[in-house]
């Protein structure tokens, strides 16, 4: 005895241990084992369950649940003995009676069962003294109510968000209808409010709730998910990718070719963040940012898009520095003004009676007073004077055969008179609208009234969007109401210059 209690003796430490863990693995293992396996239970593949049927159910059904109860908990099948768990959620259903549901267990205040148990089969088993989902409730509690209260309030200073009680400084959310939807450290999350009215499935069953706000699938949107875009995601995503190739400029989200603009600032606020995609950001332009503060610019500019347009006699990114000039103010706009209307012609700045053009760099706006701009030789496709005549200073020079604003009638016509006439019909048969004439398949609008455009003269350039009294602000052409700007310009009027360089 003594010999065979020295041989026992010598066993490593984790001996029993390891053949203990074997042997649960082994016995887990049986649980998803293919329908062809052999245990000992039969006497061959193929052959007869040498249990009764009675006593293979048994072995299948939980302890202390009655004949007739629900085998290896409903999640499988009792093959002589053994539970087959269901495969349709793979990895979802395991342990030998396929009792496990979830791989992880519930945390609470970012550890595992608090931190005050262990994970068995997807549920806390919580330490002595401890209680709750997350083994996150103390039995036993050494605050007071003051205390308790004050470490269950959120950041409103309100307990438990309104939505649960306090035990001990831990919040213990309400869930009187068992499916825990109002969650969190402090309750803060109501996952109810994903619910749709009409289907009440969690988010329209479009997309996923995460502390009650719903984040929808690709070609879904609203609050519940419960709109479907008319474009493609992909449409989607090129209408809201800024020039920088970013969606939403990273500054928002992209809702059916839409932006819904971010604007969390250290304040709370929002507002300063703008654009088709969220290109611009007005706090760019405070030297130091104050949502509270109308001090943009310095005192001494206009912030278009995030970038300063410093006023006459001040210059740099925040107009901070203040330029020296031997004209006042007044003489120096005037000089910039020439026979315009605008300094400038409304296409440049005034630096003590200079312009400098802009775009900058671009060749296209030029003269003393920007008074040329070939821009408007250009048509939407940006070609010049249709392909038949050449630019001068903003005007089309035509060449011979051709003739129009942007050379885009020929002289010649190989279509009969009635065959023209009804290319230039409107839907409802009136010719031109009634404000041109037709040549040769296409409108002439009236030149008389020079704001009619458009394919059939049915369109009024006044509709356009205006900025310091310029249509487009002269940096894009009106399209039948609306601005189509040039090249580094956005806004409703092209009022907003994005390019890399500013004067």
């Amino acid at each position: 005895m003594a010999s065979a209690a020295g041989k026992i003796s010598m066993r490593p430490a984790g001996f029993g241990n390891f053949w203990l863990l074997a042997s649960s693995l082994l016995f887990a293992g049986l649980s998803a084992v293919p329908q062809s396996f052999s245990p000992s239970l039969r006497s061959g593949p193929g052959a007869a369950c040498r249990l009764s049927r009675a006593e293979s159910e048994r072995r299948c059904r939980a302890p202390g649940q009655p004949p007739g109860g629900a085998l290896c908990h409903g999640r499988g099948r009792c093959d002589c003995g053994v539970c087959i768990c269901h495969v349709s959620e793979p990895g979802v259903y395991f342990g030998p009676l396929c009792e496990c549901h979830e791989w992880m267990c519930e945390t609470y205040d970012g550890s595992t069962c608090a931190g005050h148990g262990a994970c068995d089969c997807g549920k806390c088993r919580c330490d002595g003294g401890w209680s709750g989902d997350a083994c996150q409730y103390p039995k036993t509690c050494d605050l007071t109510k003051k205390q308790s209260n004050q470490m269950c309030k959120n950041s409103q200073d309100i307990i438990c968000s309104n939505a649960g009680t306090c035990h001990c400084g831990r919040c213990k959310c309400d869930n009187s209808d068992g499916n825990g939807l109002v969650y969190g450290k402090f309750c803060e999350c109501d996952d109810r409010e994903c619910i749709d009215d009409e289907t009440e499935e969690i988010c329209g069953g479009h997309g996923k709730c995460y502390c009650g706000n719903c984040y929808c699938q690709a070609g879904w949107h609203g609050d519940k998910c419960e709109f479907q875009c008319d474009i493609t995601p992909w449409e989607s995503k090129r209408r809201c990718t800024s020039p920088d190739g970013r969606v939403c400029s990273n500054r928002g989200i992209c809702v059916c070719g839409e932006c819904s603009c971010h604007d969390v600032d250290p304040t709370g606020d929002w507002g300063d963040i703008h654009g088709d995609t969220c290109e611009c950001d007005e706090r760019d332009c405070k030297a130091v940012y104050d949502r509270y503060s109308d001090d943009f610019c310095s005192g001494h500019g206009q912030c278009n898009c995030g970038r300063c347009d410093c006023k006459v006699g001040w210059y740099g990114k925040k107009c901070e520095h203040p330029r020296s000039c031997p004209l006042s103010a007044e003489e120096s706009i005037k000089k910039c003004q020439g026979s315009s209307a605008l300094p400038c012609s409304g296409r440049g700045k005034c630096e003590c009676g200079e312009c400098t053009c802009y775009p900058p760099g671009g060749g296209r706006v030029y003269g003393k007073t920007c008074e040329c701009d070939d821009r408007r030789c250009e048509d939407l496709d940006g070609v010049v004077c249709g392909g038949h005549g050449t630019c001068s200073c903003g005007r089309c020079v035509c060449g011979r055969g051709w003739f129009g604003k942007l050379c885009q009638h020929p002289r010649k016509c190989n279509l009969t008179e009635e065959q023209s006439r009804s290319l230039c019909e409107s839907a409802d048969g009136v010719l031109c609208s009634g404000k041109g004439s037709c040549h040769c398949g296409k409108c002439i609008c009236s030149a008389e009234e020079w704001y009619i455009s458009g394919e059939f003269c049915d369109c009024d350039d006044r509709d356009c969007d205006k900025h310091d009294g310029l249509i487009c602000t002269g940096n894009g052409i009106c399209s039948c109401g609306n601005c189509e700007c040039w090249d580094g310009w956005n806004g409703n009027a092209c009022e907003i210059w994005l390019g890399t360089e500013y004067p």
